[in-house]
């Protein structure tokens, strides 16, 4: 009696489990003047790995900065967002691809980060071949050898 009682709260629990809906999570990307690593002009970390349905949130520690996606450089059909000025900015990253996003007023000084979402990004090579200024193309190039894309 016990037994089946057990087997069935058992059973019942993996019932629910399967039906919850996956938990996303909350990956935080800080825009600073001086990162870790005494780089000028940073987010921190440059590059992050999520899943369908995370969010990212850009957090203004230093002032002057924003987070504004590339157009271009996001999954297709992805729409473009842009943060304002020394305020926080939460992005939900649902499509599988790579999301470059760049500081507007620091981008010439190399303020890019890379979003990875999946494990395949379809449009990487869109992302490797963009144009932009010579310090953001070098420490975007470097994170994507980073995440071994």
């Amino acid at each position: 009696m016990i037994r089946t009682i057990l087997k069935t709260a058992t059973l019942a629990a993996g019932v629910v489990l399967l039906a919850l809906p996956a938990l996303s999570a909350e990956i935080e990307i800080k825009m600073l003047n001086k990162g870790s690593d005494g780089q000028a002009m940073v987010f921190e970390p440059a590059a992050v790995k999520a899943a369908p349905g995370d969010t990212i949130k850009f957090v203004s520690v230093d002032k002057g900065h924003d987070a504004a996606s590339m157009p271009g450089l996001v999954p297709e059909g992805v729409a473009d967002v842009k943060g304002k000025i020394s305020q926080d900015l939460v992005v939900t990253v649902d499509q599988a691809g790579a999301y470059v996003f760049k500081c507007t007023p620091h981008f010439g000084m190399g303020m890019v980060a890379l979003v990875v979402v999946g494990d395949a990004p379809a449009n990487i090579d869109a992302v490797k071949a963009a144009k932009m200024p010579k310090k953001a193309k070098e420490r975007l190039d470097a994170e994507i050898a980073k995440l071994g894309l």
